[in-house]
């Protein structure tokens, strides 16, 4: 079994672990397009969380994003209450340790320590019976981000 920890990313290092698990994932396995994998989101700013998923030897396991405040407005509604969970992704050598489930509490604990009161998320549809397990809904129409079937999701803290 895997031993591993969660952590918000903290400096360089950490944002490039990230990065690397969703090279992994988004642009090798699902053929997102690397010029749009990436966003202004990426950088570090105070609006952003990034959360990584690091197994005992090191590892870059799986990571994730909060956005809030101004950075969330266009994917919540301009509401600045809630808070927008992205780009969650585990590395297939991961899948079915928990290591999702761990980065989406993390990002809910982020979320919750800045005063919101719910998360959004954009979930591809195959992935939408895992959010619902940790009890996030699904509202709205089905749409396409990166040719990849997406509805939004949210969850009250």
């Amino acid at each position: 079994m895997t031993v591993y920890s969660v952590r918000v990313a903290a400096g360089r290092a950490d944002r490039e672990a990230c990065f690397a698990v969703r090279k992994e994932v988004f642009v090798a396995e699902q053929q997102v397009p690397e010029e749009i994998e990436y966003d202004a989101f990426d950088a570090e700013d105070a609006d952003t969380v990034h959360v990584l998923a690091v197994a005992e030897d090191g590892r870059a396991l799986g990571t994730g994003r909060l956005l809030h405040g101004a950075s969330a407005l266009k994917k919540t509604g301009g509401d600045l209450t809630v808070g927008s969970l992205g780009r969650l992704a585990v590395s297939k050598a991961a899948r079915g340790l928990g290591v999702g489930v761990a980065l989406v509490r993390a990002i809910e604990e982020a979320a919750r320590t800045r005063g919101l009161a719910a998360v959004d998320l954009h979930a591809q549809t195959h992935a939408l019976g895992f959010y619902e397990r940790l009890g996030y809904a699904a509202y709205g129409s089905e749409f396409l981000d990166a040719g990849i079937a997406h509805l939004a999701m949210r969850r009250a803290l």
